[in-house]
């Protein structure tokens, strides 16, 4: 790439990224902590991927979610998963008018920018895939009408961690449409201080104020594509994600037992497209593998099921991508 695109680059991301602090700020305002979520959440933003994030009750997802939406200035939905939830409490439905002997269409909560779609796996099947045709499409069916939802569009789902009572797993291939799968830990012990002196008070909390317009997020993410990633990094990213398929050839052989399928090839897409977002919230024109291995866990934990002889041993998906990131050599 010519010194001269790169320097026009440079300008532009510079340019385009200077809301990235001032939304951060925002948030922060409202939400303690969170840092790692907020910012993996602004990635799912910027590379128009959804965002499944795990985590007991209490750690403020919803909170920061909502936040996140104000700050934007975008409509917000959230959405409470049971496990009685039909596919019309999600995408609408038809609605007979007698006075006109004619029906109607109501549209459901699915039609807003951003959706918080709370304790997913807690509904059936049914209203996982209602839910799927509007992530993977960004579309939903009501009757014989198809509907486009309105871009930015974005699924942001909590899951109860698996054990717990009432929770389905979720399918596969719905867990491949994510992006990025974060895990929500506690907050340090400071950051819970500061969470309860900002919150064990009555009467109003303070909400985050509409500091970018969507407008502006839409123009990020077509600056996203002008990033350079040299050969070399897409070949780093070919590596990581084949290596959780065949890890005989990365001397990985260690790892064939314990791994029953590696990651899809929405993986290496999704490693390349959130590797550039992390690399415009940093202001840079040019994406590093330093980039590509800060998202790689959160891309790549949820794509890879371990066997039973893994699972006996205790070896999470987590366990196999670190080790792979281990061994792949880093251009």
């Amino acid at each position: 790439m010519a010194d001269f695109d790169i320097a026009a680059v440079n300008e532009r991301i510079a340019r385009e990224s200077a809301f990235v602090d001032q939304l951060l700020g925002e948030i922060g305002r409202v939400v303690v902590g969170q840092k790692y979520m907020v910012e993996r959440l602004l990635i799912g933003l910027l590379g128009d991927g959804h965002v499944l994030l795990e985590g007991v009750p209490g750690l403020a997802k919803t909170l920061t979610v909502s936040s996140l939406a104000k700050a934007i200035g975008t409509h917000f939905q959230r959405i409470q998963f049971t496990p009685d939830l039909l596919p019309a409490d999600l995408i609408g439905t038809l609605v007979y008018n007698q006075k006109e002997s004619s029906f109607f269409i109501k549209k459901g909560p699915i039609f807003a920018n951003i959706i918080l779609a709370d304790e997913i796996n807690r509904s059936p099947a049914k209203v996982q895939s209602a839910l799927l045709e509007a992530m993977q499409e960004r579309q939903v069916t009501i009757g014989e009408k198809t509907f486009p939802l309105e871009p930015p569009f974005l699924v942001l789902a909590t899951q109860n961690p698996i054990e717990q009572e009432g929770t389905y797993p979720l399918p596969e291939a719905q867990v491949d449409r994510f992006m990025m799968k974060i895990k929500v830990g506690y907050p340090t012990r400071d950051e819970e201080l500061e969470i309860m002196r900002r919150m064990a008070r009555t009467g109003t909390k303070d909400e985050a104020k509409a500091v970018v317009t969507p407008a502006q997020i839409l123009s990020a993410r077509a600056v996203l594509n002008d990033l350079y990633v040299d050969e070399r990094v897409e070949k780093y990213i070919v590596d990581l994600v084949i290596a959780t398929r065949e890890p005989d050839k990365f001397k990985l052989g260690a790892l064939k037992p314990l791994i029953e399928y590696g990651a899809s090839p929405r993986a290496t897409i999704n490693l390349n497209l959130a590797a550039r977002a992390h690399a415009f919230l940093k202001h840079r024109a040019y994406v590093t593998p330093e980039d590509v291995r800060s998202i790689a866990m959160d891309v790549m934990r949820h794509r890879i099921a371990v066997t039973y002889e893994a699972e006996a041993e205790e070896i999470t998906p987590e366990d196999v991508v670190q080790r792979v990131l281990d061994q792949i050599e880093v251009p």
